[in-house]
């Protein structure tokens, strides 16, 4: 069988598994690497599906330690701490408290490179606080939805971007500011454009009783430990390479996990642990899957097919292939999509600047959170706001996303020009 039909058997096994008959994605990964061994008359090797489960080990322990870091966090009660303070701080301008609030929906995300831990850890938490200040039950979805995807995409840790690097051998570095140049201004946007219109300004009585609780006044600045050491760590080891020990990001993540048991209230650190790996085990077992999906497609040919095929396409529709495929595909799963379809699509432009190449596409794939039928953020958000119809959500959801792939689009149509600014 040649390279093109391997490749299309294994993308129409896994699709028919994931949708048809809702097998998790990483399950789905595992059957349709498989089943291209099998089409292209080769055996199933252990061995392949073996090394390809550890393509993403790197990736896996910084998403694994990161929801260790965001758990603690959110136990030790810093999360409900940092949330207080910002909303009793700028509660009277609706404005800046719409920023505020897109940052903190964000930070999740941007820890550990994921929406869904964004939606769900401080989505949730920022939820009711916006509905009872006016904001409509389905724009505070959409708001925190698109927060989620944001903070996926958004620097320090942006997985799509570490999946795509690793397939094409690039290291994980100068990425913070064409990351930061194109989610700011679409996080900023997208905030004011969902909450300003219906946002109220309320009595500082009523402010005091919608806010969660703070323990600030208890633990005081011993509360942020945590915080500033992964800052602290992670700041020290790109600015002062030299004088800092490159502990990497796991370990980071690690250490700053640890320090939470000191730092704020009291709680298991080991059962908080053990509900950080069973929030994270759907995606790393999506980052297993997609490693081994790789492997098969190199040992098959058929990624050397699909990377020949892209760069066969003229530019024009090379671009309209990315607008379409990605998103769709990220249906599925997005990093998915960052992996079978994000490292060709690399390749295709390797005249360009890979770095600025890899942040655009990760920008693009983001959303396939909001692609149905699973849709990770929409569904989630909805669910936070007791919303059963996510598609209520996505209509306010696709102003900010046609924006945000507009923005991704035109950084890869100009990337040559702005390579020359950054």
């Amino acid at each position: 069988m040649s390279e093109a039909a391997v490749f299309l058997v294994m993308v129409g096994v896994f699709v028919l598994l994931a949708m048809a008959f809702k097998v998790p994605i990483g399950i789905s990964l595992v059957f349709s690497s498989a089943t291209g061994m099998l089409v292209s008359g080769r055996s199933i090797s252990l061995r392949h599906l073996t090394e390809g489960s550890f393509g993403y080990f790197d990736t896996i322990l910084i998403i694994l330690t990161a929801m260790i870091f965001m758990k603690v966090i959110q136990m030790s009660g810093l999360l409900d701490t940092l949330t207080a303070f910002f909303i009793q701080v700028f509660y009277r301008k609706k404005g800046r408290l719409l920023l505020v609030v897109m940052l903190l929906i964000m930070f999740p995300g941007m820890i550990t490179g994921s929406s869904t831990t964004a939606v769900l850890s401080t989505g949730a938490l920022v939820a009711p606080v916006l509905i009872k200040l006016g904001l409509p039950r389905l724009k505070t979805a959409a708001l925190i939805a698109m927060g989620g995807i944001f903070g996926m995409v958004a620097p320090p840790v942006n997985i799509l971007v570490m999946i795509m690097g690793s397939g094409v051998d690039m290291p994980y570095v100068g990425l913070t500011v064409p990351l930061l140049v194109m989610v700011l201004p679409l996080a900023a946007g997208t905030a004011l454009w969902l909450g300003y219109k219906d946002i109220n300004i309320i009595s500082e009585t009523k402010m005091r009783h919608i806010l969660p609780p703070s323990l600030y006044q208890k633990f005081g600045l011993r509360l942020f430990l945590p915080l500033f050491l992964v800052f602290f760590l992670l700041l020290g080891e790109s600015l002062f390479p030299r004088f800092f020990p490159r502990l990497g990001i796991p370990a980071i993540f690690l250490l700053g996990s640890l320090s939470g048991i000191f730092s704020g209230k009291r709680f298991n650190f080991f059962a908080a642990t053990q509900n950080a790996v069973q929030e994270a085990m759907p995606i790393l077992c999506i980052l297993a899957g997609v490693g081994m999906f790789i492997q098969v497609m190199t040992l098959t040919g058929a990624r050397g097919w699909t990377v020949i095929s892209f760069l066969s396409l003229p530019p024009l529709w090379l671009y309209a292939g990315i607008a379409l495929s990605m998103p769709l595909f990220g249906a599925v799963s997005a990093f998915g999509s960052a992996s079978i379809l994000g490292v060709p699509f690399i390749l295709a432009m390797i005249g360009k600047n890979a770095v600025l190449t890899s942040a655009a596409l990760s920008v693009v794939a983001g959303l396939g959170d909001l692609m149905p039928p699973t849709a990770l953020a929409g569904i989630f958000a909805a669910q936070v706001v007791g919303e059963s119809n996510y598609f209520k959500v996505l209509r306010f959801c696709l102003v900010p996303a046609l924006f945000e792939l507009i923005i991704g689009i035109g950084f890869l149509v100009l990337t040559p020009y702005i390579d020359k600014v950054i």
